[in-house]
C-alpha cells in the first residue's frame, strides 16, 4: 500500500532538520568532534580528522537531497547509511563496554556519553529513513498540507531534542542516586 505523500514529506522534513542541526554543531567545533570521534577509538589516527570533517559534510548534504523531490531518494539512502554508520560505531563501543566516551553528536548531545539509547533513537530515525523511500501515492499536496508537515517536521523534531536531553540526564541521574544512597 503507497504511504501518504505528506508523511513522506514529514519524514524527509523531520530527517532534514536532524541532520542539518547535527552538522551544524559538529562544524560550529570540529576540534572537539575530532576529538569525540577519536575516543570511538575505530579510527586509525591519520584517518580522523580527514572523517570529522566528512562525516558533516555528508549530513549537510543528506539534508539538502531529503528536501529537495528530485534528490529524495537519494538522501533517504544517505540518510540510512549515515544512521547505520553511526549506530554501528556506538554499538561496537557499547559491546568493547565503552559506556563513558562522549557521543559526539554535537549540541546537547555533548553531555551524552553512549548508551542503547542512542541507538533506539537511531532506530527510530532510520524509520523516517525508510518512509522517504518507500512509494507513495499519487495525491496532491495542498497548502494545509505543507503546513502540517512543517509544523509536524518542528514538532517532532523537538520530541527528538527532548529525547536527546533525557538520554543525556541518564549519567546524571544515576550519579546522584549513588550519592542520595
Amino acid at each position: 500500500m503507497p504511504l501518504d505523500p505528506a508523511i513522506q514529506h514529514l519524514a524527509c522534513a523531520l530527517l532534514a532538520i536532524v541532520f542539518a542541526s547535527a552538522a551544524w554543531h559538529k562544524l560550529r567545533d570540529l576540534l572537539a568532534f575530532e576529538l569525540a570521534l577519536d575516543a570511538y577509538a575505530l579510527l586509525p589516527a591519520p584517518l580522523v580528522r580527514p572523517f570529522a570533517w566528512t562525516l558533516p559534510l555528508l549530513e549537510s548534504l543528506a539534508a539538502v537531497t531529503l528536501v529537495l523531490t528530485p534528490t529524495r531518494t537519494t538522501g533517504g539512502w544517505l540518510a540510512l547509511a549515515l544512521l547505520a554508520l553511526v549506530t554501528g560505531a556506538v554499538v561496537v563501543n557499547l559491546l568493547r563496554g565503552r559506556t563513558d566516551v562522549g557521543c559526539g553528536c554535537g549540541g546537547i548531545e555533548d553531555e551524552q556519553t553512549l548508551s542503547w539509547a542512542l541507538v533506539a533513537r537511531n532506530v527510530l530515525l532510520a524509520l523516517a529513513g525508510l518512509a522517504a523511500l518507500a512509494p507513495t501515492s499519487a495525491r496532491t499536496l495542498t497548502w494545509f498540507d505543507h503546513v502540517s508537515v512543517a509544523t509536524g517536521a518542528l514538532a517532532l523534531f523537538l520530541v527528538v531534542a527532548l529525547a536527546n536531553q533525557l538520554i543525556a540526564n541518564q549519567p546524571r541521574l544515576a550519579r546522584l542516586r549513588v550519592r542520595t544512597a
